[in-house]
C-alpha cells in the first residue's frame, strides 16, 4: 500500500490507520504525535527519537498547508504538505506519516486510538487531547525540549542573512 511519496507517507490518517492495522492485530505499541514539521532541525529529530522509544509504531501527523498557515501566518509553511510528509516519512524512527487537516489531533487520535500521544516539553500534560487519549486506556508522555531551536527563529535567521 503505497503512500504520497513512499510506502510510509499517507494522505490521510485513514489511509495510516489501514496500513497500521496489520501490526496492530500483532499486538504492537502505537505511538502518535503531530505537528507541521517546516523545516526538520535537530529539535524534531529528538523530539521524534524520543517519541518512538515510547513504543513499537511511531505515526506522526503533519499538519495541512492550509491550518499550517493558519497556525504560523500567511508565509508558512515553507514547504508544502506534500515535501513535508515525504520527509516526515523517511526518517527511520517514524514508522508512518500522514496529513491531516483539522486544527488539532483529536479527530485521527479518536480513529488511530494510540496506547501513546507525545508531546514536546514546551507542553504540558494538560493539554486538549488528554481526555480522548485517556477516555480508551492510552496516556500522554511529554518528551524533551531543545531550548532555543525552532523552525520560526532559522527561517527568521535566514531572512536576515540576505
Amino acid at each position: 500500500m503505497a503512500g504520497i511519496d513512499g510506502p510510509r507517507a499517507f494522505a490521510s490518517p485513514e489511509s495510516a490507520a489501514r496500513y497500521l492495522a496489520e501490526y496492530r492485530v500483532e499486538g504492537k505499541t502505537l505511538v502518535t504525535t503531530n505537528g507541521c514539521f517546516d523545516l526538520l532541525h535537530a529539535g524534531h529529530v529528538q523530539y521524534l527519537y524520543e517519541a518512538a522509544k515510547l513504543g513499537d509504531l511511531l505515526a506522526v501527523g503533519v499538519n495541512c498547508d492550509a491550518v499550517v498557515r493558519k497556525l504560523k501566518g500567511k508565509e508558512r509553511p515553507v514547504q508544502s504538505e506534500q515535501d513535508r510528509i515525504a520527509i516526515v516519512g523517511s526518517l527511520k524512527m517514524v514508522d508512518c506519516a500522514f496529513i491531516f487537516r483539522e486544527d488539532d489531533p483529536r479527530t485521527f487520535l479518536r480513529l488511530l486510538k494510540p496506547e501513546v500521544h507525545v508531546k514536546g516539553g514546551d507542553y504540558t500534560t494538560d493539554i486538549i487531547e488528554k481526555p480522548i487519549v485517556e477516555s480508551y486506556g492510552g496516556r500522554i508522555e511529554i518528551v524533551s525540549f531543545r531550548e532555543g531551536i525552532s523552525t520560526s527563529r532559522l527561517i527568521n535567521e535566514i531572512r536576515d542573512s540576505r
